[in-house]
């Protein structure tokens, strides 16, 4: 079994800054593209930000500039720090990451449980 475990959320007053972060446990080889997603209420579930293995990045355009993902393999975990937190911000994050699971290369999504972010006064 493999398995996210997410931290960090919170309520933050808009303008402030939150570090998301999110580790990956069990039996795996290695991890390829993780990435960060989000769901406000009533809206559908959205890309943040990605990483891939070699450090690619790509971000959502609502974010960028204010939103930088990160990754440590050594500790299997990713990171998403944000900035200037916006009101639109407040979701449901959620951490995504393709994990290896045989020694061929076969690889499993998981997804973890998900953290609140609130952005509000």
């Amino acid at each position: 079994q493999v398995h996210l475990g997410e931290s960090g959320g919170g309520l933050v007053q808009p303008g402030g800054s939150l570090r998301l972060s999110c580790a990956a446990s069990g039996s795996f080889f290695s991890i390829n593209r993780m990435g960060w997603y989000r769901q406000a209420p009533g809206k559908q579930r959205e890309l943040v930000a990605s990483i891939t293995r070699g450090g690619n990045t790509k971000y959502a355009d609502s974010v960028k500039g204010r939103c930088t993902i990160s990754r440590d393999d050594a500790k299997n975990s990713v990171y998403l720090q944000m900035n200037s937190l916006k009101a639109e911000d407040t979701a449901v994050y959620y951490c995504n990451a393709a994990l290896v699971v045989t020694s061929a290369g076969r690889w499993v999504e998981v997804w973890g449980q998900g953290t609140l972010v609130t952005a509000s006064s």
